[in-house]
């Protein structure tokens, strides 16, 4: 044995080149052979395994990472796995760290990570030139996302997350990657010796090839962030604040080709877009106001304050005759528009009493049957008796039917048995029954 290694500086953990296994923790290395490194499982090495130029006699390491780094009691194994943990729960959230882990507790795990990762003086200056080259990369950003201010965190197949693609700005990441399963193409791959030139160029394709989904992935999370989206909310509070209506139109309908621009670029497309937005409608009011035969302001102001007191006036009107149309009682429509005037007047209306019903209730107006659905089914008497009724096309095309197939099956039909079908108000009941008895669709028993 030549001495003692860590597996902790190769990415991948390759199978045993003896029985093509998974490798475990500790294995062995040869320390001749290479490159590629010829690894065997300790099985393997056992029986004293030789394949080519690799001898049972060579020199080996042992890979093992079941030894300290940076403290006494974490191995190499477990600050790895820290680190995994970390990245895959979000800093901050040690309790879920720790479960992952399984061999320290939470507390355990946030007094290491802040004291060698965080606090360590030996990455201070890493990180201090690294935070200056992303300030510098994100400083043209359309909203920079401040450190400080909490990301927002949707809820899976919420609004809010679909809107952002499915992107978690707590985690800096995709709910799903883009070709999320691009990694099984690679777990099988091992560049062996004996590779012929044509298997070993497609297995560098391969490689290549993930490599280009690995960029796009990169390429999609760098749009979120250079375009300001992290925080969507904030995003469209802003360009609700800025724009009018139809900007916020356009913008939605462009948000498509943001991906083809930088941020800078398409804040200038929206904003010359709203610029000439504001142009085209100030052209439109100079042009109404030379149709009217208006050449002042001090005119145009006139002029804009009583067409305000025109359109009121025509917005009451067209309430108005929206209101009559509901209205069947004569005598109630001229009592309130003699209210309406004395009030428009200035001039305290006379209280009158609107008469009503024998029932001591005011008659309800009949129902609008303009667009449902089932209307064109009836003819005129049937439309008429559902707008007095007030009863939807629909149900009444049900209970005809109903009250039709019990008539066939009994020869006839009463108005208790119609009332024990259709559960619904007597009134409307006996009234459904009597136009049906008068119309001959069914008999009385």
């Amino acid at each position: 044995m030549d001495r003692l290694a860590s597996f902790g500086t190769d990415p991948f953990k390759p199978p045993c080149r003896g029985c093509s296994t998974y490798l475990v923790e500790p294995f062995i290395k040869c320390a001749e052979c290479g490159p590629p490194s010829f690894y065997l499982c300790l099985q393997c090495f056992t029986r004293g395994f030789e394949y080519k130029k690799h001898q049972s006699d060579h020199k080996y390491e042992i890979m093992t990472s079941d030894f300290p780094v940076l403290e006494p009691g974490w191995t190499a194994q477990e600050e790895m796995a820290l680190l995994e943990a970390v990245m895959d729960c979000g800093f901050g959230n040690w309790q879920d760290v720790a479960y992952q882990m399984r061999t320290k507790t939470k507390e355990e795990c946030e007094c290491h990570y802040m004291k060698h990762f965080i606090n360590n003086p030996l990455f201070s200056s890493t990180l201090l030139s690294l935070r200056q080259m992303e300030d510098a990369r994100t400083a043209d950003s359309a909203i920079p996302f401040k450190p400080t201010d909490d990301p927002p965190r949707p809820t899976f197949d919420s609004v809010l997350s679909r809107d952002m693609a499915g992107y978690m700005p707590a985690r800096a990441d995709f709910m799903e990657e883009f070709d999320n399963y691009a990694e099984w193409d690679l777990k099988d791959i091992d560049f062996v010796d004996d590779d012929s030139d044509i298997l070993h160029a497609l297995k560098i394709a391969v490689v290549d090839i993930y490599h280009s989904r690995l960029k796009e992935r990169q390429r999609r999370k760098k749009i979120i962030r250079d375009h300001g989206l992290i925080n969507l909310r904030k995003f469209q509070t802003v360009l609700e604040r800025r724009y009018p209506k139809e900007v916020q139109d356009l913008y939605e309908a462009m948000r498509r080709f943001a991906r083809v621009v930088g941020p800078i670029e398409h804040d200038k497309f929206i904003e010359s877009h709203a610029l000439e937005f504001e142009l085209r409608r100030e052209i439109r009011r100079l042009q109404e106001y030379r149709q009217a035969g208006i050449r002042s302001f001090c005119s145009a102001k006139v002029y804009e304050r009583v067409k305000r007191v025109r359109e009121d006036e025509r917005r009451k009107r067209t309430m108005l005759c929206d209101a009559l149309q509901y209205i069947q009682d004569g005598r109630a429509c001229r009592q309130w528009l003699h209210k309406q005037a004395a009030i428009d007047a200035g001039i305290t209306p006379v209280v009158t009493t609107i008469t009503t019903t024998g029932t001591g209730r005011r008659s309800a107006p009949p129902l609008n049957l303009t667009g449902l659905p089932g209307t064109e089914k009836l003819n005129e008497r049937e439309k008429e008796l559902c707008q007095v009724v007030r009863l939807v096309p629909g149900a009444y095309l049900e209970y005809k039917q109903a009250l039709l197939n019990e008539c066939r099956r009994q020869g006839g039909l009463r108005l208790a048995q119609a009332r024990a079908l259709i559960k619904i108000d007597v009134n409307k009941t006996r009234k459904i029954y009597d136009f049906l008895i008068k119309e001959g669709y069914i008999n009385k028993a």
